[in-house]
């Protein structure tokens, strides 16, 4: 799992600068403060995904491993629940 200072040092490469604004009142740079506010929390929202993916990950591999065990399929797991 990547950790967070791993996750901030990838955002601020891909995003060295960051603006705000629009097309018809133009766009500003954010301060420094904002910026690495705003990676912070970027980072911090990709690495929960990352989690839940491995949770979900680990999950499967534990029923994947029980089932086996149990020497049943998934689906005759369902039917023994039903």
């Amino acid at each position: 799992m990547t950790t967070k200072n791993e996750m901030i040092k990838s955002l601020k490469t891909e995003y060295p600068t960051l603006k705000t604004g629009n097309d018809q009142d133009g766009y500003t740079e954010l301060s420094d403060k904002d910026y690495e506010a705003q990676i912070a929390e970027w980072a911090h929202v990709r690495l929960l995904k990352e989690l839940v993916a491995i949770e979900a990950e680990a999950k499967a591999t534990a029923k994947a491993e029980l089932l086996e065990r149990l020497g049943i399929t998934a689906d005759e797991a369902k039917l023994l629940l039903t």
